[in-house]
């Protein structure tokens, strides 16, 4: 991966159904994107040197023995990252987070943790 004369968002491929959603979406904003795999070095990130970074979703686990993970030193490149459903959980591991066995969906979420209740 070479480095862009152009601004652009890098997104990182776990293999959702809806990374080339993402970067589509991106596009329309008038911003470049490029789709990479999920494995794309450090180096390369570097070199290419994104002004932000998404790690998409997937249908993988971070508790999975072979789930699928970027290079470790991704989030202290000093570039922003945004992690979506999978992309989310690779960041909280990354960052020592813990599986809470209490699962919370859809409003009873919402309401517990909204800023205005």
């Amino acid at each position: 991966m070479q480095s862009h004369l152009q601004d652009f968002i890098l997104v990182l491929d776990f293999g959702s159904q809806y990374t080339q959603l993402i970067a589509r979406r991106i596009r329309e904003l008038g911003v470049y994107s490029e789709i990479r795999p999920f494995n794309l070095s450090l180096d390369d990130i570097r070199g290419a040197a994104p002004k932000g970074i998404i790690l998409s979703g997937g249908p993988s686990s971070v508790y999975d023995a072979d789930a699928p993970l970027p290079p470790r030193g991704i989030l202290e490149l000093d570039i922003p990252v945004l992690g979506i459903c999978y992309g989310l959980q690779v960041m909280g591991h990354f960052l020592g987070s813990e599986r809470s066995e209490e699962r919370r969906v859809g409003k009873e979420c919402r309401s517990r943790w909204s800023p205005y209740h």
